[in-house]
């Protein structure tokens, strides 16, 4: 058996960290000061950079760029309506943050990866391209930083060394605009991504012994935040859609 991580295990981390956080959002909707409601949080760090690396991933091994893209897509449009569900919140978006599952900015991501990928595209329109993707993500969970790690992940894919930094970066944005604009205590919580950086180390290339994992993922994504929004309309917590 070879030693560390598969691709696998490595997902079904990233799954017990998101089940914990999404709960504990259920449990203590808000930002909460509190001490135990911060650590579960800070649990939920661990998720979004496993997702990142992993989409990156998928990019690289996949056969059919557009096939995978497309895929993502149809995930992002099933998970909005489990997302809306789970957080009482509007079918269509009407504000700039947390609008819709993070999902969204993944698939993009996964386009942006493709643009950069052709030659025959000139670099001012693959940046004017990805200004664009970035604009329209900025609603999704982790808005667009879930777009570019990603790609920066790929680019530096063999180095762990560029890659954890590129988590850093990218956190440190996400976090800054949690800092000033929503809440102090939570802007410094989003460096709990960092906690991952253990997980991704020992990674050992391999998918691991259950073929059907990657297809885990896309059930359980939007069937727990399924749960997690009967259970809120069911206890009273609010409505289904406000």
């Amino acid at each position: 058996m070879q030693k560390g991580l598969s691709s696998n295990a490595c997902k079904l981390i990233a799954i017990i960290a998101m089940t914990v956080d999404h709960i504990t959002w259920l449990l203590w909707p808000g930002c909460q000061h509190l001490c135990w409601v911060i650590l579960l949080h800070l649990i939920g760090r661990i998720t979004a950079p496993i997702m990142w690396f992993f989409i990156a991933e998928g990019y690289h091994y996949t056969r059919n760029p557009k096939k995978y893209a497309a895929r993502l897509f149809l995930f992002a449009f099933v998970s909005h309506f489990a997302y809306t569900i789970a957080g009482g919140l509007p079918l269509i978006p009407n504000g700039f943050f947390n609008q819709t599952s993070v999902i969204w900015s993944l698939a993009w991501s996964v386009v942006v990866m493709m643009v950069y990928a052709e030659e025959k595209y000139p670099l001012w329109a693959k940046f004017l391209f990805t200004a664009f993707v970035c604009l329209i993500t900025l609603p999704a969970d982790w808005s667009c930083i879930a777009v570019m790690c990603p790609v920066f992940l790929h680019s530096h894919r063999g180095d762990f060394k560029k890659q954890s930094l590129d988590i850093l970066i990218w956190t440190s944005i996400y976090a800054a605009v949690y800092f000033f604009a929503m809440d102090r205590i939570y802007g410094l919580l989003q460096f709990g991504t960092l906690l991952s950086l253990p997980v991704l180390y020992f990674y050992n290339g391999t998918r691991g012994t259950c073929r059907q994992m990657k297809w885990v993922f896309y059930v359980y994504y939007p069937a727990h935040l399924f749960v997690i929004g009967m259970i809120r309309v069911l206890a009273g917590m609010g409505r289904m859609f406000p």
